[in-house]
């Protein structure tokens, strides 16, 4: 069974890709240094605060604003294991997938609150909220995001597909 289980952080509506890492942190790619920052400027104590395998649930639209592939990267590596919202943007949504972060639209995203545990069923597509015992369908992903997230993103999909065909050529 493909589950995520962790505890919830909260954060509103139109989290943007600024307040997810924002631009003075952007020196780096390196995922270790943007880490550090991950919504500072949302709750200057979230970096610290984060445990890896947390999972962050928040407003309508979250990733926002600027398509910096750096958002995503951020939370990945600082150890948020998902992102719940009842929608995302649009780039940031790809981008997301590309990087290997798994996000999940619920439209009933903030009746989950803060300090929950929440468990997300990749296998039969349900947000389980194990402090409350509600149980939530989210909008399914298409299967290719599906493996994206399997493999750890786009880079790794690909390399992955280079050595199915040099094997096949052998």
């Amino acid at each position: 069974m493909n589950v995520i289980t962790g505890k919830v952080w909260n954060f509103g509506a139109n989290i943007d890709t600024d307040i997810i890492i924002a631009a003075r942190y952007l020196n780096s790619s390196e995922p270790e240094h943007l880490a550090k920052y991950v919504m500072e400027d949302a709750d200057p104590d979230f970096p610290k605060k984060l445990q890896k395998g947390d999972i962050i649930v928040a407003g309508e639209n979250f990733g926002c604003g600027s398509s910096r592939e750096h958002a995503p990267i951020a939370l990945k590596a600082a150890g948020v294991a998902a992102v719940v919202a009842p929608s995302f943007a649009r780039i940031f949504y790809r981008n997301a997938f590309n990087m290997g972060l798994p996000i999940f639209e619920l439209p009933e995203a903030l009746e989950i609150k803060e300090n929950d545990e929440i468990s997300i069923d990749l296998d039969n597509g349900k947000i389980i909220n194990n402090t409350t015992n509600k149980s939530y369908e989210f909008i399914p992903i298409p299967e290719f995001m599906q493996e994206l997230i399997a493999v750890g993103g786009l880079i790794n999909y690909a390399k992955e597909e280079i050595k199915k065909e040099n094997n096949e050529e052998l």
